[in-house]
């Protein structure tokens, strides 16, 4: 038996960083795919909405005949809900889907790599900080990737893996094999800023603001030359309204940081209304205006 084929069969349980929005569908995949799933989440009602949600969300598949209803009790059993990132230390394998911010998984990687033992893999959902970054501050860079899971992660079948200069091929490997095992269809990225997708979205969603910006065409028609024009889902300013222009535009910053190019410049309309608190569905009001149950204002 190969070292790489060992790695990946002692992994039995999946730490969670994060009960978010995120996290808690990663933790769902987890469990789904036969692993106990440990979510650490430091805010009591963060955690208790992650555990309605998730079961909620089992109830939706069982509804639709994906999963059997005496397997939904079986992956709830699956999973722990604890506060405290030592819990980990009974990790064999961690994600980590914690707030999009720089200097907390800086924090939380540094953490973990004393908590958990030497030979566990470490991996972010990070969809923007570097992965460079975090590898540095652990003793075990060769073990420290990105797992970036698509939104919402129980159903989308992408997922980035982000290798940096340092990063193992038997680390690389056990991932790869983990995503496939947790029905996912992996592709490649090396550490750059906001990887593939995340960079693709950014840079349509920020156009489509400048549009906005520049009086090429009125909010619900530049939306609509998305959905009707393009077969898009949602428009890029209701997309952007959907994740928080206060994201949006830290990605941007991220992507024009890393890059140092005029052509990922956040757009001023984006900054002027991330400076006022118009941040989109969370706040009440971005592009768009929305209603307490985040329904959208006519």
């Amino acid at each position: 038996m190969t070292a790489k084929k060992h790695s990946f069969q002692k992994i039995k349980t999946i730490g969670v960083v994060g009960a978010g929005q995120m996290g808690k569908g990663i933790a769902q995949v987890a469990a789904q795919s036969g692993y106990n799933a440990i979510v650490v989440e430091p805010y009591e009602e963060m955690l208790k909405k992650s555990m309605m949600d998730i079961e909620k969300s089992l109830d939706r598949a069982v509804k639709l005949g994906k999963i059997k209803k005496n397997e939904k009790d079986v992956i709830l059993s699956r999973m722990t809900f604890k506060k405290d990132l030592d819990q980990l230390s009974e990790a064999d394998y961690v994600i980590e889907a914690a707030v999009e911010n720089e200097a907390v998984k800086m924090d939380i990687f540094s953490s973990l790599d004393k908590i958990c033992a030497p030979g566990v893999i470490l991996t972010t959902n990070t969809s923007s900080v570097r992965l460079g970054r975090l590898a540095s501050i652990t003793q075990r860079p060769d073990k420290v990737l990105g797992m970036h899971f698509m939104y919402p992660a129980q159903k989308m079948k992408l997922l980035e893996i982000i290798r940096t200069p340092a990063t193992s091929d038997e680390s690389y490997g056990v991932v790869k094999e983990l995503a496939i095992k947790m029905g996912k269809t992996p592709i490649t990225v090396t550490d750059s800023p906001c990887f593939i997708t995340s960079r693709l979205i950014q840079t349509l969603m920020n156009e489509a603001i400048f549009c906005l910006h520049e009086g090429v065409s009125t909010k619900e028609e530049i939306d609509t030359a998305l959905k009707l024009g393009m077969n898009h889902p949602m428009g890029p300013l209701e997309l952007a309204d959907f994740v928080g222009l206060d994201v949006v535009l830290a990605m941007q910053q991220a992507l024009y940081n890393g890059f140092q190019e005029p052509k990922y410049r956040p757009c001023p309309l984006l900054m002027s209304l991330v400076e006022v608190g118009h941040l989109g569905r969370k706040t009440g009001r971005g592009f768009y205006e929305y209603n307490k149950d985040g329904s959208r204002k006519t």
